[in-house]
């Protein structure tokens, strides 16, 4: 049998919607709370520059209230990585940012951007924060994360998610061969971005594979169904695939 499959939730959207009304209301923390009662292994939070849903304040109650991981979702900035610094989450996602973007559009180009990578992947494991990067399922960006000295990558699924049919197994076999040659290069694979009830199975079910982060589709089901039956309802997926 595989190795356990963790659920991180990402809770940026409940700021998203807090913040429509500039108030203090949907708590994002009581949202982490909450999901990890239901059986979340961590939370993740993406603190975007322009600070358009989760902002400094929230980090630091996250840091300060949870009692399981918090993954920061970061860009590769010196900000960025002050605050990391400062609040020492449990790990540190790097990802990329632009500030016209709705949702991240796609994975780090860790190679492209190697120089600029390696100071801040050395002074965040300096500092005991597990260094994660999000990448494409490519070749050239795991031999880039092996060079970095990054021990975790999570592999970008949007596309997978936007796919289907013959084009789709496509894309499931590109995350399924990429999983399997970071984990022969002793990088720990998670993966995330755009997975649903619907398609999460395929993904939960590659072997390599030991962590899914999920958010906005959780957060917006959770509008129906109640945030921790949608966490309970995704961790059972996940560990029927397993």
């Amino acid at each position: 049998m595989s190795a356990k499959l963790r659920l991180g939730v990402n809770i940026d959207h409940v700021a998203t919607v807090r913040n429509a009304r500039g108030s203090g209301y949907p708590d994002p923390v009581r949202a982490a709370l909450l999901a990890a009662e239901a059986g979340a292994d961590g939370i993740t939070a993406h603190l975007r520059e322009d600070r358009r849903h989760i902002t400094d304040a929230d980090i630091a109650r996250l840091s300060n209230e949870l009692t399981i991981p918090l993954n920061l979702e970061m860009a590769a900035t010196e900000e960025m990585l002050a605050i990391a610094l400062r609040h020492g989450p449990h790990a540190a996602c790097i990802v990329p940012e632009k500030r016209e973007e709705l949702t991240t559009e796609g994975g780090l180009d860790a190679a492209g951007q190697y120089d600029r990578l390696a100071p801040l992947c050395d002074a965040l494991r300096e500092a005991g924060i597990r260094v994660s990067l999000f990448i494409e399922p490519d070749a050239a960006q795991i031999d880039a994360a092996v060079r970095l000295g990054a021990p975790v990558v999570e592999l970008h699924t949007g596309r997978y998610a936007e796919l289907a049919g013959a084009d789709q197994s496509a894309e499931l076999k590109r995350l399924s061969d990429a999983a399997a040659l970071a984990a022969k290069n002793a990088i720990e694979v998670h993966a995330g971005h755009g997975l649903t009830f619907d398609n999460v199975v395929p993904i939960a079910a590659i072997p390599q594979v030991r962590e899914l982060n999920i958010g906005h589709f959780l957060i917006g089901q959770a509008i129906f169904d109640g945030l921790s039956p949608v966490v309970k309802h995704m961790r059972a997926l996940m560990e029927e695939a397993r």
